[in-house]
């Protein structure tokens, strides 16, 4: 928005960028109010907004220029809706302004993100095993994300693939049990390397809700395969998720719908006991694969 309003010649003088936690209502007033210079338009970019929400007069002040901005204005606003939120003052920028919600990337869409962000930038393929191992590291963070896919593109050079061993050599500190690989460990029904494994993933600081919350995914997938197979997959999917299709209808050859019920019934049960009950997580997920086994064996 920034390029396609200023012209670099006069750029200097008609950019003025603010945070809302660090400028005073007058401070902003008078920025608003000033005129472009020596060209057609002048850009305001406010971030943080939210740090100006406990000012009456500053919230004033943004609604009014928002609802009618001065001739030559163009006033970006970036905040974070505080968790829960239900202060009148957001619903009325998003009513008076033009709205664009981002919503954070989920650590199941973190792979896909880092493949598909490999191709359209630096023309490069990152594999699929090296995608979840990085997101499994760095997590969620895209501008950390971001900055690492940079460093691993320089180190393959005309290479042209980042594998897991580049990911290793480049520095990254890899988790020695990442939830990906444990997901399809369940997923295959190798149930006593998954049980090997949890107090691994555990102890690296997965909570049992977070677990479930992915099993439950995982089982919720594996039953669109049972019954649709990859092209039902592929539609359900979310699209930095599609490649999730081959390797999910894999594994839901193995899987009756009945056999998913019951693992699903298992998971609320286990959901039911993480709230309610003092034992440990480990405790609880433990107990399901054990249950699983059992269940799988004398199928």
């Amino acid at each position: 928005m920034i390029e396609a309003h200023l012209d670099p010649a006069t750029k200097d003088f008609n950019l003025d960028p603010l945070r809302g936690t660090d400028v005073d209502p007058e401070t902003l007033a008078s920025v608003l109010a000033t005129p472009p210079m020596m060209a057609e338009w002048r850009v305001v970019v406010l971030r943080e907004v939210e740090g100006l929400a406990g000012s009456k007069k500053a919230r004033e002040e943004l609604l009014a220029v928002a609802e009618n901005p001065p001739p030559g204005l163009v006033l970006i606003l970036s905040c974070t809706v505080p968790s829960g939120s239900k202060a009148k003052f957001y619903r009325d920028l998003t009513r008076v302004a033009r709205s664009v919600e981002y919503k954070p990337i989920s650590e199941a869409d973190v792979p896909g993100w880092l493949m598909s962000r490999a191709r359209e930038e630096y023309e490069i393929d990152f594999a699929v095993d090296a995608a979840r191992a990085l997101g499994a590291a760095i997590g969620t963070n895209l501008g950390i994300l971001s900055q690492e896919l940079q460093k691993l593109a320089d180190f393959v050079g005309e290479r042209g693939t980042v594998t897991l061993a580049d990911v290793e050599a480049a520095g990254t500190r890899l988790p020695s049990q990442d939830r990906w690989q444990w997901f399809d460990l369940v997923g295959d029904r190798k149930f006593e390397q998954a049980g090997r494994a949890l107090p691994i993933l555990i102890a690296q600081g997965e909570t049992g809700v977070g677990l479930v919350i992915g099993l439950a995914t995982q089982f919720l997938r594996l039953g669109i395969g049972a019954e649709q197979g990859t092209r039902g997959l592929e539609s359900a999917l979310p699209p930095h998720q599609k490649w999730l299709a081959k390797r999910v209808a894999s594994q839901a050859k193995r899987w009756t719908v009945e056999d998913i019920d019951h693992a699903l019934a298992g998971l609320l049960d286990v959901d039911r006991l993480l709230k309610a009950s003092p034992h440990t997580d480990e405790h609880f997920l433990e107990s399901w694969l054990l249950g699983l086994w059992v269940y799988s064996e004398a199928a």
